[in-house]
């Protein structure tokens, strides 16, 4: 799945046709690790997206748009100020390496013309973004190395710019494919011929070594000394063809997606490895095959890295109440046995003159239990038989407040920990920035978060639920958060509109707006289908799910955000897969 030097000889081929002579227009950092360039040119405007990510670092031509932060980083404010304006002269590769140098033709603040370099490393969890003057020197990168990091290669500004440590491997641009057959035979006998050929060429991911090695062995596993004449004529003959893909770049975009539908691998090669397991396509460009290959394994990268504090806090504040209802539970237990404390003191009571004082026990008969068997009963020998009896009578008044006041406690706190378990579900569901701040602001509201003092708090414009159209015609609404369900369900729904929920089960208020019908069988199905595919019970595959009409929900004073009781109601099993054939409005 790593974009390796000779899928990126493509790009670099796209990107020159699309950005030679072009301007740099505007520069965004959505992110600590991502730049996107917009460039405009006579024959239009186009996007570059800049990824220093660990697991999918990549440079190409994006139609994704990206949310920005309200305050630019520093180094998004350095590359505007550098190259606001700056025409793109060249874009450059050394060899098969996994970088491309782009050569700006900027200004100076004397209004010089300089040239300006910005180089895109893709190497992994080491991918960065240089910018450096005619000089060679760095100017600043978007990660910073300094000698507590690596001993090798500084990254700093006012260093000399340095390309990575070169590796001892064959370039395909350069040698032949009967070099890279000769150098195998000095690699251990028991290696597999897919990793001899990662290991002799350069610029070559895993995906394509493995579909040279299976179109040698015709899908049979090989290693490197144990080719038949047959076996390493294929190879050669595969390689070359490998050498003629990358030095003419005829190469052709494909992408493996699973059974599951989900992008599996990509390549400038057809892949034929993965038999029936995978489905093979071909996109247009090399730029859209990525777009789409990362849109959704980056949106839950960024969502994941912008989420976590907040899943912190509220894993951190269910752990302590389930630990907090775990021992008033266990006091309540105790509080259980209070009715032995009265019964003690009644059979003192009963038999006052007969005990004497000073006494530390008494063996008395309980006229609660038939026969009248003896219980032994403690005293306390500084009291009277009476004050004994009055201080059993204290204990169990003070066991029975206790009780109510423990069981009052553990029910507030199993609500809030339903609350909890809601807000996690609508953070795990949450696709944009402004979702985020949305459940920021409720968690605030609630005291969770503090506000920060000093700032303006951060808001989003209110969100619209989700619309989705559904069988004959009908509109359903899906609430995002809680605060968001509130105000469809309480306010925004008509008393005779069909409300939906999952059963015992955080999730979305769903409504089906009736405007005046009686919805079909049809309709009502897919709307307990998009209420299931809107709660944690989303990966299952029959959810029971309540419904009933707005009028029978109701808020009760004091509940949080997206808390409410309904009566009136019925159950149906729905598939929470029904809800993704919906149109979304």
């Amino acid at each position: 799945m790593a974009l390796d030097g000779a899928f990126l000889r493509h790009i670099q081929k796209e990107l020159e046709g699309a950005l030679i002579g072009a301007r740099v227009d505007k520069i965004h950092q959505p992110n600590r690790e991502e730049l996107v360039m917009a460039f405009r040119s006579r024959e239009g405007a186009c996007r570059v997206l800049f990824s220093a990510r660990a697991n999918s670092a990549r440079v190409h031509l994006t139609e994704v748009a990206l949310e920005n932060p309200k305050q630019p980083p520093m180094l998004c404010m350095l590359l505007r100020k550098k190259l606001q304006g700056a025409k793109v002269a060249a874009i450059r590769q050394p060899e098969l390496e996994r970088l491309l140098h782009f050569d700006f033709d900027a200004v100076n603040e004397l209004g010089d013309h300089v040239t300006l370099t910005l180089t895109m490393e893709i190497m992994g969890k080491y991918s960065n973004i240089i910018l450096t003057g005619e000089d060679g020197k760095i100017i600043d990168a978007l990660k910073r190395v300094d000698a507590e990091m690596s001993s090798q290669r500084l990254v700093l500004p006012g260093l000399t710019y340095h390309l990575p440590p070169p590796q001892d491997k064959l370039c395909l641009l350069t040698h032949t494919a009967q070099e890279a057959v000769q150098a195998m035979g000095a690699l251990p006998r028991d290696m597999e011929l897919s990793k001899a050929i990662l290991a002799v060429l350069q610029g070559v991911s895993p995906i394509v070594c493995r579909e040279v090695a299976y179109q040698a062995g015709r899908g049979r596993e090989l290693t490197a000394h144990t080719l038949t004449e047959e076996q390493a004529f294929r190879l050669q003959f595969f390689l070359q063809q490998l050498k003629e893909t990358v030095t003419g770049l005829t190469g052709t975009p494909f992408m493996a997606i699973d059974t599951a539908k989900k992008p599996l691998d990509f390549s400038f090669v057809d892949i034929h490895q993965y038999g029936t397991s995978a489905v093979v396509k071909t996109a247009g460009t090399f730029s859209q095959l990525l777009d789409g290959f990362y849109r959704e394994k980056d949106q839950q990268e960024r969502m994941r890295v912008r989420e976590q504090d907040l899943l912190r806090m509220l894993s951190n504040h269910a752990e302590r109440l389930t630990r907090k209802m775990g021992a008033q539970r266990g006091e309540l237990d105790q509080c259980a046995q209070r009715d032995a404390l009265r019964v003690a003191g009644d059979l003192i009571s009963a038999n006052l003159y007969n005990l004497p004082k000073g006494a530390q026990s008494a063996d008395l008969p309980d006229y609660y239990q038939e026969g009248q068997p003896l219980t032994h009963i403690k005293l306390d020998p500084a009291l009277t038989p009476s004050q004994n009896a009055q201080k059993y009578y204290k204990e169990y008044r003070k066991a029975k407040t206790a009780e109510e006041k423990l069981r009052e406690q553990i029910a507030l706190a199993e609500r809030e920990l339903e609350y909890l378990d809601s807000v996690l579900d609508a953070l795990a569901r949450a696709e944009t920035e402004r979702d985020l701040i949305e459940i920021r602001g409720e968690l605030t509201e609630q005291g969770y978060l503090r506000a920060q003092r000093g700032k303006k708090a951060q808001k989003a414009s209110p969100s619209a639920p989700l619309r989705f159209e559904v069988a004959d015609g009908f509109t359903v609404l899906v609430g995002r958060n809680n605060r968001q369900n509130d105000q469809l369900t309480m306010r925004t729904a008509n008393n005779n509109d069909w409300w939906f929920h999952v059963k015992n089960i955080p999730g979305s208020h769903t409504v089906l707006v009736a405007e005046g019908r009686t919805p079909t069988q049809a309709a009502m199905g897919q709307a307990a289908a998009l209420a299931a595919r809107h709660s944690r019970a989303r990966a299952s595959a029959q959810v029971p799910v309540d419904y009933t009409q707005v009028r029978h929900v109701n808020k009760p004073q004091g509940a949080r955000p997206g808390m409410v009781t309904y009566t009136n109601y019925k159950t149906i099993f729905a598939d929470p897969a029904e809800g993704e054939g919906c149109k979304t409005l």
